[in-house]
């Protein structure tokens, strides 16, 4: 099946929506096939205010219909106490909302951009949109990461070659609580590493010290910024290490 061929036979959607590579392009393709579309974003305490930036310019530049929803992800005991399957409770809790507005407004089927290239069985936020009936067409069409990068820069989207990034939520071990200061820390630990010209990286929290995490070319980055990067990351955490296990 291609995406026009899906397009085709599910011609009126809501897409949820976060500004990365894969929603983006999925976006994209619906405007050019489906009669018609619907962009959802969901603003909550786990995503970073550049995602929201980036997920409003690509509207604004693919003249796309988008509703941004606000949601207390934070009031959610389940959630906040951080559990092994949070992802699973936090998923019902955005896609739920997601589909209440998506109904509201006429949509019946409500799509994602889960890929081919990602792994279900380690994804347990999958589980929730299984049971949900949300469809991932770049899935359902075989579509990589790696070719949606490819199809992207062919349309001139500038998500093309957008670094991943997993919410910020991801960045507090399993069993720790996630709290407003804790998220609010690494948004302004991550975006001072990106401002010195990191891409790809984290900076994780253990109790109340962050871990970076880099490529193994970013190493001598690190070390030549290390007095400025000590000096700002702990105005919020006690002290700050560096992961020797580099991301692949």
């Amino acid at each position: 099946m291609t995406l026009q061929e899906f397009f085709y036979e599910n011609d009126t959607v809501a897409i949820a929506f976060s500004g990365g590579v894969d929603s983006a392009y999925l976006l994209y393709a619906a405007i050019q096939y489906a009669k018609k579309v619907k962009a959802y974003y969901v603003k909550a305490a786990f995503q970073p205010q550049f995602e929201l930036d980036d997920a409003l310019r690509l509207v604004k530049e693919l003249n796309a219909d988008v509703t941004v929803i606000e949601l207390d992800v934070l009031s959610d005991p389940v959630i906040t106490s951080n559990p092994a399957n949070r992802c699973y409770y936090c998923k019902q809790k955005i896609f739920g909302s997601i589909l209440a507005h998506a109904k509201a407004d006429g949509f019946e089927v409500l799509l994602d951009g889960t890929n081919a290239s990602d792994d279900a069985d380690d994804r347990p936020g999958m589980k929730a949109l299984q049971e949900m009936n949300v469809l991932s067409p770049l899935r359902l069409c075989n579509l990589t990461k790696s070719e949606i990068r490819r199809l992207s820069k062919e349309a001139g989207l500038f998500t093309w070659d957008k670094p991943a990034y997993a919410c910020l939520a991801t960045r507090i071990p399993t069993g720790q609580i996630i709290d407003a200061e804790s998220l609010i820390r690494t948004e302004e630990a991550e975006k001072y590493m990106f401002s010195l010209g990191f891409t790809d990286f984290r900076v994780r929290t253990i109790g109340n010290t962050a871990k970076i995490q880099v490529t193994d070319k970013d190493f001598p980055l690190v070390m030549s910024n290390r007095e400025v990067i000590l000096e700002h990351l702990k105005k919020y955490y006690s002290s700050v290490c560096l992961d020797l296990e580099v991301r692949s």
